[in-house]
């Protein structure tokens, strides 16, 4: 399994794409900025995307991709999303006011895209990968994702607060990797409080809850550009031993065009 980092920054700069992940070419983890820098054969090659929740950065390529292959495609795109999310593209994106309602053209019978709704805890198996949905805790519903080959899963946490119930399932499974958000700095620890993301200083307290720290590397996403050194100078300070963290963690920044093999 090979997943490919199209985008993992909190919002728009140069070099920084929104978060949007592609496993072996043909699954979507999320559909922000970053699926613009794909060619239009590969976006047509797509044929699952899988969200995590409804908010812009993560679906913002969605409807400008579907545009820009339709014509080269014979089947449907499948989003799968949960019904929160499915409801709320409907209404604010598909609604023929923002963007055509892909779902009824060309046709009803055959459209652009299908949604397909699932719940925390499904298991969906597509192109030879299984994708287990697991729970986050955000200011919209929304979940993260444990996309796995047969091998080690790649997990991600998707935007999220405090979540107790996330590590209670990913302490359970054989991880090859984990990406979880930090979008803000301590300075701005109480606006993430109020938006359910995290600051250094909670997903400290998050990693305390891993049960078998360094068995794997954290890597970690979704920091604003504007405070993207300061988050890594804090997180620092917690890999080196301010934290309290233990001293096997291995905590890593991800990047743009990072690629995830095993």
């Amino acid at each position: 399994m090979k997943v490919c980092v199209l985008g993992c920054s909190g919002a728009i700069a140069q070099g920084r794409r929104t978060t949007s992940f592609l496993v072996d070419g043909q699954v979507l983890i999320d559909a922000g900025t970053g699926v613009g820098d794909l060619s239009l054969a590969d976006m047509a090659r797509i044929d699952h995307v899988f969200l995590t929740h409804s908010h812009l950065d993560h679906v913002a390529a969605l409807p400008l991709m579907v545009d820009a292959v339709a014509t080269c495609r014979i089947r449907p795109l499948q989003v799968y999303a949960l019904a929160e999310t499915v409801a709320a593209l409907r209404a604010h994106i598909f609604n023929n006011i923002i963007w055509p309602d892909f779902e009824s053209i060309p046709s009803v019978q055959a459209p652009f895209i299908r949604f397909h709704v699932f719940k925390v805890g499904d298991r969906l198996e597509v192109e030879g990968k299984t994708v287990e949905v697991l729970p986050a805790v955000h200011s919209v519903p929304a979940v993260g994702f444990a996309v796995s080959a047969g091998g080690p899963a790649w997990v991600f946490s998707g935007d999220t607060g405090r979540n107790p119930a996330f590590w209670a399932r990913v302490n359970r499974l054989n991880i090859g990797a984990l990406v979880i958000e930090t979008a803000f700095s301590d300075a701005e620890s109480e606006l993430a409080l109020r938006s359910q993301h995290m600051s250094p200083g909670t997903l400290g307290e998050e990693l305390a809850s891993m049960a078998r720290p360094g068995a794997y590397t954290v890597w970690i996403t979704h920091t604003k550009p504007a405070e993207t050194a300061l988050i890594m100078d804090e997180i620092g300070r917690l890999v080196r031993g301010a934290g309290g963290l233990d001293p096997a963690l291995d905590i890593r920044w991800l990047s743009e065009g990072q690629v995830f093999a095993w």
